[in-house]
């Protein structure tokens, strides 16, 4: 009963991002509305985590199976993709290494992460003047 409650809320969730998505005229999936409301239901204690953590445990370990179905219609498509494929992988790679780089400058900017000084042998001190270790 206790997973049966779980999904029930879970559901509700998905269907009201359905009915916001049909009510707002804004180009955002139905999904993400879902979600931003399931944010809000956690966050501000209308929905505590128990009530719905051991199904959102199960469905992310069986996420990976919701993808076969997507991926034999790649297949089915293979010949199609041969004339394209190496500028996808192109760009696949590319976007890749620019997004994770991206990301881990806007991390060290968050963090307030300094450049190391260059020079040698010295390091600054509080105030901001340089010292020589020993």
């Amino acid at each position: 009963m206790k997973y049966v409650k779980q999904i029930t809320i879970i559901t509700g969730m998905t269907l009201a991002g359905e009915a916001l998505n049909w009510l707002l005229p804004l180009p955002v999936p139905a999904g993400v509305y879902g979600l931003f409301l399931m944010l809000a239901a956690l966050m501000s204690g209308l929905v505590k985590l128990e009530s719905v953590e051991g199904t959102g445990n199960f469905l992310l370990d069986t996420m990976s199976l919701m993808f076969i179905p997507a991926m034999a219609g790649v297949i089915e498509c293979m010949e199609e993709l041969r004339a394209v494929l190496a500028p996808f992988l192109l760009i696949i790679l590319a976007s890749t290494v620019i997004v994770m780089c991206i990301t881990g400058w806007t991390a060290q900017w968050m963090m307030g992460a300094e450049r190391p000084e260059s020079g040698a042998g010295g390091a600054s001190s509080p105030d901001g003047e340089r010292r020589e270790e020993k």
